[in-house]
């Protein structure tokens, strides 16, 4: 795979690799040519030359077939060891080798140049369609709270003293839900930034699971009216040396993700567990799962499933993958046989010390 990288290599090295290559391939050819003979090795070159067109620029691959038609001449067409052909078949062979090496170099290289367009516009397209989809969803998840908030404060405004408490109050609900909304999106649109960009570096230090647990569980009360959370702490779990930002995002997106995407009433089951190396993290519920079909799309950015409600960035779950990788951590995903979805964090991490593992 490195190899098929070399077009990025400089100039100097594109034409010292490409010179190389003919090189190592003549001088393999020289000490075999009473077996294959002389026509055999122009073919073996000329493979070569269209190596060199795959992998370089149009330049070092001009020059490798010109030293590949001189090589082959002065070492292989005989009379050897001289510039000079002795046959006038052997001069119409010499003069095809050297045309079909160019012909084919510039070819290669025409072709190469079609298909990077042709990818540099099918890319070009695929951002259009990622811009076209984040305004989609921005339009619905960024304006919603907002026009929700500038409501509820233009009611206040123009109805001072007409609101009653109990009123007053449920405007008040409605500003800070749609407050804690508008700040996810905007959070998850930060955190996705930084993913892309390669900003992410782990600060790890000492935590508490079970806190971070009940944390991101606090975050997501203002959704969780009509489903049922259920954790219980990890008594004797060690404290772990983990980034405690990035695991407690992580968290708050799948139970965040199962509260949006799941029906009313069902449960939502989280459990913590380690062994000697890992720490796990497994939060599953008996809703419907997901559809076989898109498990393997379920983690690119800005992918929802077909079929479900409106909202949503399709942002949760690449951010909880992008996360747990940037801590050398897994997700792995899977349908429960009774219905529903697990994922499962694993996150390589120390111990604190003293503690007994019950699952070594």
């Amino acid at each position: 795979m490195d190899l098929l990288k070399t077009r990025k290599y400089s100039k100097k090295n594109q034409y010292l690799i490409s010179v190389l290559l003919i090189v190592l391939t003549s001088v393999l050819c020289f000490f075999s040519v009473d077996i294959i003979g002389y026509k055999a090795v122009a073919l073996i070159l000329l493979l070569v030359v269209s190596v060199n067109a795959i992998l370089f620029d149009i330049f070092p691959v001009l020059l490798s077939a010109l030293l590949s038609a001189l090589i082959w001449n002065f070492f292989f067409i005989p009379p050897t060891f001289t510039l000079h052909i002795g046959t006038a078949e052997d001069g119409l062979m010499f003069l095809m080798y050297f045309v079909i090496a160019s012909i084919n170099a510039v070819l290669t290289y025409n072709i190469r140049k079609v298909e990077r367009k042709e990818r540099e516009q099918e890319e070009k397209e695929k951002a259009i369609k990622l811009y076209n989809t984040l305004l989609n969803s921005l339009s619905h998840e960024l304006k919603t709270p907002i026009s929700t908030i500038i409501g509820a404060i233009d009611t206040i405004k123009d109805n001072p003293t007409k609101l009653s408490d109990h009123n007053r109050k449920e405007l008040y609900s409605e500003i800070e839900i749609a407050s804690f909304r508008l700040n996810r999106q905007v959070e998850n649109l930060l955190s996705m930034s930084r993913l892309e960009a390669g900003f992410i570096q782990p600060k790890v230090d000492w935590c508490d699971l079970n806190e971070l647990v009940f944390s991101a569980i606090k975050d997501n009360e203002n959704d969780e009216k009509h489903h049922k959370i259920v954790f219980t702490s990890k008594e004797h779990l060690p404290l772990v040396k983990i980034d405690s930002g990035l695991t407690e995002q992580i968290l708050f997106n799948l139970i965040h993700n199962a509260i949006q995407h799941t029906p009313k009433n069902t449960t939502i089951t989280i459990q913590l567990d380690h062994n000697l190396t890992h720490c796990f993290i497994e939060i599953f519920d008996n809703g419907k799962g997901f559809p076989e079909n898109e498990m393997d799309y379920v983690f690119d950015k800005f992918y929802r499933l077909k079929q479900t409600a409106t909202g949503g960035t399709g942002l949760g779950l690449s951010i909880v993958k992008g996360f747990t990788e940037a801590m050398n951590g897994k997700v792995l995903l899977d349908n429960l046989k009774d219905g529903g979805a697990r994922f499962l964090i694993k996150i390589p991490c120390e111990f604190s010390k003293n503690t007994n593992l019950e699952n070594e």
